[in-house]
């Protein structure tokens, strides 16, 4: 499907391409998911100590998501503030922080900490943003789950920080289709490595 397909056509590829991601996640060996947990998490390590950020923003993975809370302990260890999203009613996206201690879920389902609720524009002092995706393509393209709460943060910022999106490697495709809001990425981790993209 061509990149720029019309709004229509971008919305009934994304649908089914989502559904597709997602039963692929599903069904994934646990003995992979361990694998790539921790070579994922070397991954974050090196990304967060070469780009060396105070503070950043990361997201609590669910259960088919690759898993990010071996990093997020490795980062607060660092004495790096780490702050998670939280979904609120008007799309927008609160933030708490992150101490590995208690979890909860937000409105959507979604884990979260329990930590104090920050306002949304908390996240304008980070010095990373690492976000969740069901797939990025090879010109820094995200497409994420559909609800639109880290496209309209990333686009509400002035002065975004580095951006990198989580997926496995299956989930980097060629071409992604794409509708006007769509937000991309500076970069996508991986289990088997770190890729940049030039802006």
């Amino acid at each position: 499907m061509p990149p720029h397909a019309p709004d229509g056509d971008a919305i009934a590829a994304k649908r089914a391409l989502r559904a597709e991601l997602r039963e692929r996640r599903r069904i994934r060996p646990q003995h992979e998911r361990d694998l790539a947990t921790e070579s994922l998490t070397r991954q974050l390590i090196a990304l967060a100590s070469t780009l060396g950020p105070r503070s950043l923003s990361c997201y609590l993975a669910t259960r088919d998501e690759p898993e990010t809370r071996p990093f997020l302990r490795w980062a607060v260890e660092q004495g790096i503030r780490v702050l998670l999203p939280v979904s609120r009613d008007d799309g927008l996206l609160d933030w708490a922080p992150y101490d590995d201690a208690d979890e909860g879920l937000d409105l959507i389902g979604m884990p979260v900490p329990t930590t104090e609720l920050l306002g949304p524009i908390a996240i304008n002092d980070v010095g990373l943003i690492v976000v969740p995706a069901a797939a990025v393509d090879r010109s820094g393209m995200r497409m994420g789950w559909g609800r639109g709460y880290f496209d309209k943060t990333l686009g509400s910022m002035d002065r975004r920080p580095p951006v990198f999106a989580v997926v496995f490697e299956h989930e980097v495709l060629d071409a992604l289709p794409r509708e006007p809001h769509d937000q991309g990425v500076d970069g996508v981790v991986t289990p088997s490595g770190i890729t940049r993209f030039s802006s």
